[in-house]
């Protein structure tokens, strides 16, 4: 694999460590994105520097996951948010109470929606803000539907 693919990578599944520590070698011109990822066990970065740079969050990677938060016994919404705070805070400003609970979820979690089987990981793709409400479900009897 390419340092190219990897830092892609990185971008596409929120790495930040990864991204920055990439990003850290190529200013400081010690790989480039055309070299075979093993370069990076060759190679010496500042860890101080990619620390400060992971900290000021340079690249804008803002790790999104995908929380359960039930309403009551049947109904729960799914809240796209960076963490657990995040989306406790968000459901109680949208729907005026607090959630019973709140429970992180895969983004590779695999749902029927219409017709066609998606994960949380392609839902996202279709929000530009985060925190969101991806979905309210509905529990019924012993089976889970979406609404």
């Amino acid at each position: 694999m390419l340092v190219k693919e990897a830092y892609e990578d990185s971008f596409r599944f929120e790495e930040s460590t990864l991204a920055h520590y990439i990003y850290h070698l190529l200013t400081e011109q010690k790989i480039s994105l055309e070299d075979d990822m093993s370069i990076l066990n060759a190679v010496q970065a500042d860890n101080r520097k990619v620390a400060e740079l992971i900290r000021k969050n340079v690249l804008g990677i803002n790790k999104v996951r995908v929380y359960s938060l039930k309403m009551n016994k049947k109904d729960f919404f799914f809240i796209f948010a960076s963490s657990p705070q995040e989306a406790i805070q968000f459901f109680t400003e949208t729907f005026q109470q607090s959630p019973l609970n709140c429970h992180e979820y895969p983004l590779e979690f695999e749902f029927v929606r219409g017709k066609e089987v998606v994960t949380f990981q392609e839902m996202r793709k279709d929000f530009e803000s985060f925190p969101a409400v991806a979905g309210r479900f509905e529990k019924v009897g012993g089976s889970v539907g979406r609404k």
